[in-house]
């Protein structure tokens, strides 16, 4: 039982011994470290902060630039936080974390943010079926049609389904199985979609079953 920080490389179609086609999603679980260790009696909750990935310390603020260097490691890309009970192991400040808490066969969450879509219309963003094209209907088709009514209840309902932003969402997949794992270059392969676009960080969590 483990968890990790990874960068979604893509999607690929690998072969299992059955030489059944698998569609797979290709992520690059670190380096990560152990960037800070949270404790109940100081922030008020037990967690590790983890980060991944490595830049320069010029395109990093001062304030992180402290941050990395009393955990004594290199400046990352991004940072995340797990519970003690996500990560179930004792880590210390600045020691790495890696792919190898995992096991193939293994099921996992994947916690990522989804594509961000932009303004879209109520067919794209709930699937609407439109309106009909005849009886004079001329410029209404994608309409969402009434969402109040004039006498009663005169007045549009909260979570009215209507166009608006679309996508951008904190969204978790459940009960992925992990495919592959390659710890020399820390890449761990998920049969199936994970969120996110590519190149965005995703958080993967053993299950608790």
């Amino acid at each position: 039982m483990g968890a990790i920080l990874g960068k979604k490389i893509g999607m690929t179609r690998l072969f299992n011994e059955k030489r059944e086609a698998v569609s797979c999603t290709i992520i690059q679980a670190g380096p990560c470290f152990v960037t800070q260790v949270k404790r109940v009696d100081k922030e008020g909750y037990d967690a590790y902060q983890i980060g991944i990935g490595e830049r320069k310390e010029k395109n990093v603020s001062k304030p992180l630039q402290g941050h990395y260097k009393k955990a004594g490691v290199t400046p990352g890309f991004k940072l995340a936080e797990f519970d003690f009970t996500e990560i179930n192991q004792e880590l210390e400040l600045g020691s790495a974390v890696s792919v190898e808490s995992f096991t193939e066969g293994e099921i996992v969450n994947v916690l990522g943010v989804s594509k961000g879509k932009g303004f879209a219309g109520v067919m794209k963003r709930h699937n609407f079926s439109g309106s009909q094209r005849t009886h004079g209907q001329s410029d209404r088709q994608r309409a969402p049609g009434s969402i109040g009514a004039s006498s009663d209840p005169s007045r549009v309902f909260k979570g009215t389904r209507m166009a608006g932003r679309m996508g951008s969402d904190n969204i978790t997949v459940r009960n992925l199985v992990i495919f592959k794992i390659m710890p020399e270059s820390n890449l761990i392969v998920i049969k199936g979609s994970v969120p996110g676009p590519k190149n965005s960080y995703v958080k993967i969590v053993s299950t608790k079953k």
